[in-house]
Parts: C-alpha cells; sequence; structure tokens
C-alpha cells in the first residue's frame, strides 16, 4: 500500500467504502420491503438476512485493511478538499463502529426486526404488553451499546451523537428549557382565545384514492422526482433512500380524517428532495449523505410547516382540493381550512400534533429516553409512564396503548436519541426559511402561485449539495451568520398564530 500514490489510495478507499454502501442499500431495500409489502410471516427469515447484510457491511467498514487505508490517506497532503473531508469523516466513523463487535452488530440486527415484528402486533391488539418483552431486549442492547461507545456524563449521550453529531444532554437539556418557558404563554394566548373549528370538516369522509391522488399532486408540485421515487402505504410514513435516484416516501390513510395523510405526504416528501439533492457522484460516501438528522428534519419541516402550512400555499392549493373532495368541502371557505389546519390544541399522536404542542411530545419522549438508556426507567410499566407524562404536559391521557406508547415505531428499530432531532430540525427550519425569504425576492409571491423551483433551488445549493461537509451548527451559520437560535422559530409562531387566532397584544 505504501508505494501506491494518493490517487491510487483514494480510488481503493472509495471502491471500498462503496462496496460495503451497495450491503447497506441493499438491506434497506429488504427494509422498505419489510414495511411496505412483506408478509407477515415473512419477519424472522427476514430478520435472519438483514443481520447477515449488515454483519458484512460492518466487516469491511472496520477491517484492519480499511483502516491502514484511511489512516495512510489522512496522512496525505494533496487530496482535495472534498476528499479530505469524506477521508476524515470515514475515519471518525471507522474508529467508531470498531467499538461494535460484529456479533453485536448481528444481534442488534435480529432483535430490529423482532421489535418491529411485535410493535406491529401490538398495535393491532392494542396492547403494550405483547411488546414489552421484545422491547427490553432493545433497550439492554442499546445500553451496551452506549457502553461499547464510551460516554462522558451520561450512556445517553453515546447514542445522541449516531443521530446529531456533538449533541448532549447538556447541551439539549437548555433547548428543551426554552421550549418549556417560552412555548406556555403563547399557547395560553391561544387557549383562551375562540377555537378554530376544523371538526366539522377535517373528519368527514375522503375516499382513500382521491387522497392519494392529491397528495401526489402535491409532491410533484414540490418537485419530488417521480422517476427517481415513489410513494407506498405503510404502518409508519417514513422516507428511505437508496441512492439520490431512488429515493422512496411512503404515508397512511384515514377516510376519516385527512390531514392525517396530507401532512405524512408534505413531511416525508420534504426528506425525500433532500435525499435527491444529495450529490450523485458522491454514491455510498460521506459527502454523499445528509448532515444530521435535525438537518434532515429540518427540510421537511420546512416544507410541512413553513410551506404547507402557509396561507400563500392554499391559496393556490385549495381549489384544487376542492375538486378533488366536492362534497366534503363545498362549503368550507379557504380562511376557515387555513384556519383548521393551523389548530392548536393538545392532542394524543405525535404525526398529527400542531407544530406548537408538538414539541412537548418530543420533550416527552426526550424524557422518557434519558432515564431507560441511564437505566432509572425500565419496560415494565412504560405505559403508564407515558400516560403520566402526557397529562403533566399536555393534560391529555390515551383511551389505549396504540394512541399512547405504541405510536411510534422508532424504539423497536432502537433509534434512541433520534426524537430530539425533530424539534431541533423545527428550529432550523424557521431559521432556514427566514433566511429564504430574505435571500429570495418575492418568495411568497411565488408560493402563492404554487411555484417552488427557486426555493428547492435555493435548499439545493445551501443545504442539500454540501453533504455532511459541515455539522449542523456550521452549516446553520454558514446560512444564516449564526448557530441555531430559537428566537426565528418563536418570531414565526408568533406572527403566525397572533393571526390565525386573532390574539391581542
Amino acid at each position: 500500500m505504501q508505494n501506491k500514490n494518493s490517487k491510487e489510495l483514494y480510488t481503493q478507499y472509495k471502491e471500498m467504502t462503496q462496496k460495503a454502501a451497495d450491503i447497506q442499500f441493499a438491506a434497506a431495500v429488504l427494509g422498505w420491503d419489510q414495511e411496505v409489502y412483506m408478509p407477515p410471516k415473512g419477519f424472522e427469515s427476514r430478520g435472519r438476512q438483514l443481520a447477515t447484510l449488515a454483519s458484512q457491511a460492518h466487516e469491511l467498514l472496520t477491517s484492519e485493511q480499511y483502516g491502514e487505508l484511511l489512516h495512510e490517506l489522512a496522512a496525505k497532503d494533496d487530496l482535495d478538499d472534498d476528499e479530505k473531508s469524506n477521508v476524515r469523516l470515514s475515519l471518525e466513523d471507522y474508529e467508531k463502529n470498531r467499538k461494535l463487535p460484529p456479533a453485536f452488530v448481528e444481534e442488534l440486527t435480529r432483535q430490529t426486526s423482532n421489535s418491529y415484528n411485535a410493535w406491529i402486533q401490538a398495535r393491532r391488539e392494542n396492547k403494550y404488553s405483547v411488546y414489552k418483552n421484545e422491547l427490553s431486549k432493545m433497550i439492554d442492547l442499546k445500553r451496551k451499546q452506549a457502553d461499547l461507545y464510551g460516554y462522558e456524563a451520561h450512556p445517553y449521550n453515546a447514542l445522541l451523537d449516531e443521530y446529531e453529531k456533538g449533541a448532549t444532554v447538556a447541551m439539549l437539556d437548555p433547548v428543551f428549557e426554552q421550549v418549556k418557558e417560552q412555548l406556555p404563554p403563547l399557547l395560553k394566548s391561544i387557549e383562551q382565545a375562540q377555537q378554530v373549528d376544523d371538526s366539522s370538516f377535517f373528519t368527514r369522509h375522503y375516499p382513500k384514492q382521491q387522497q392519494w391522488d392529491f397528495s401526489m399532486t402535491v409532491l410533484r408540485r414540490m418537485g419530488y422526482d417521480l422517476d427517481a421515487g415513489r410513494q407506498d402505504y405503510s404502518e409508519h410514513p417514513f422516507t428511505t433512500s437508496f441512492s439520490s435516484e431512488d429515493v422512496r416516501v411512503t404515508t397512511r390513510v384515514d377516510e376519516d380524517n385527512f390531514a392525517s395523510m396530507l401532512w405524512s405526504s408534505i413531511h416525508e416528501g420534504g426528506h425525500a428532495l433532500y435525499e435527491q439533492g444529495l450529490p450523485s457522484g458522491e454514491y455510498g460516501m460521506p459527502l454523499g449523505t445528509a448532515a444530521s438528522l435535525a438537518i434532515h428534519e429540518s427540510q421537511s419541516r420546512l416544507w410541512e410547516n413553513s410551506v404547507g402550512r402557509s396561507l400563500n400555499f392554499w391559496e393556490y392549493f385549495y381549489p384544487k382540493l376542492q375538486q378533488y373532495f366536492p362534497q366534503s368541502l363545498e362549503d368550507v371557505s379557504l380562511d376557515t381550512f387555513y384556519k383548521g389546519m393551523n389548530k392548536v390544541e393538545a392532542s394524543l399522536v405525535r404525526t398529527e400534533a400542531d407544530e406548537l404542542s408538538y414539541h412537548f411530545h418530543v420533550l416527552i419522549r426526550y424524557e422518557i429516553e434519558k432515564k431507560l438508556i441511564g437505566g432509572t426507567l425500565s419496560a415494565e410499566g412504560l405505559n403508564e409512564v407515558w400516560n403520566d407524562y402526557y397529562k403533566q404536559y399536555l393534560g391529555v391521557s390515551a383511551p389505549g396503548d396504540m394512541q399512547g406508547v405504541l405510536q411510534d415505531v422508532h424504539w423497536c428499530h432502537g433509534s434512541f436519541g433520534y426524537f430530539p432531532t425533530y424539534s431541533l430540525g423545527s428550529f432550523y427550519a424557521a431559521q432556514f426559511f427566514e433566511q429564504a425569504a430574505k435571500d429570495i425576492p418575492g418568495l411568497q409571491g411565488e408560493i402563492k402561485q404554487g411555484d417552488f423551483k427557486k426555493l428547492l433551488h435555493w435548499l439545493r445549493t445551501r443545504v442539500h449539495v454540501h453533504g455532511r461537509h459541515y455539522t449542523s451548527e456550521e452549516l446553520c451559520e454558514r446560512i444564516t451568520g449564526r448557530g441555531l437560535d430559537f428566537t426565528s422559530f418563536m418570531n414565526y409562531a408568533k406572527a403566525k398564530y397572533t393571526a390565525v387566532y386573532d390574539l391581542k397584544g
């Protein structure tokens, strides 16, 4: 290896990295199939298949040969900036992955499949007890993973870093303190105002096919490339990517709750646009992947809330929506529809929550995860703990486990540390959209015309093209001139909901 020049070494590194990516993306296809089309009896064998592929990819990316190659490349001074970034990030990943034995990776992957199967069954029966034991096994494995990685101060920090590099409990606690301090006064003002209407029309009957057709119309208009993607149904909406040329979204439909599908599709569409905008020439490389989960979430939240829940957006789309559902919406004005979609009211289900109380849903999960991974809380009685938190923060209690502790897929996937990125993403989204409005003259007018090309181009050139080159904070500073600032979100929220609810003062 020592006799090879930098170009030859980099080519070898790229081939090894992309080979591992091929295996990981092949596993992702099986994972997508598991949640979309696979018959129920396939779970056991699918778990084995996914575990085998995960183990193979892990072995490639933790091999001595790969490590030696990365260290040799890291010492070279004639690589260009992108090549240096790829090598630096791959070396960081290598050092971290080396801490997980292949047998542990295989066990974790198999448990993910078992936990997911139990979660699906528990949801069907509306019984947390069906899921509890498999969740407990997953929690034990994630605690072990934190120990293997190593951590300072709190074991949860090791898992947070998986999704948001550098994130710690010490960093997140102050952010959620701002949520607890600054959002309740606005929520209290809304609670005291006259409530807007949504129950009389959002819960009317909306046929499944028409909902699907309208969601596809919106996705196309947003710029989602259907030659490089598709939408399907799943138990829990998600986005998955096998390359920037194959990015898929899923959604779910409730014929008696129109909001359930529409904002899921827009949300996942935002994720998909990010994946489709990543540099295709960096396939499988760090610079061909997203900056972080919070930045990913910023893209979905920007489209879902800043754009999709705006009055300008519906100035264009509402007449079209009425054509799809003339009987359900013929007596509903644009103003009533717009205010109804932005109704603020404590609710049980995170994915259907309004964009203000939503952050208390995230806060609850954050507090629970810290305790589960810290060892001060177990899977036993978790459904009761969940309900206690919901009473404390939102004043509601789930009538059954499916609307409570069983509503999210994340824990059965082992995604502890993921939830905080949802709130961080919303706060980044508000800050990014604020900057986009400054940088794109007439942006709001273009949204009113259903024209999102300039906004998508702005996101492509400011966010998507960089891949993992920058951390979340570095990217935010590059785009807006400052790091994450909760003020942008509060300014957006106050302006919007003062108008929706005609608040005084």
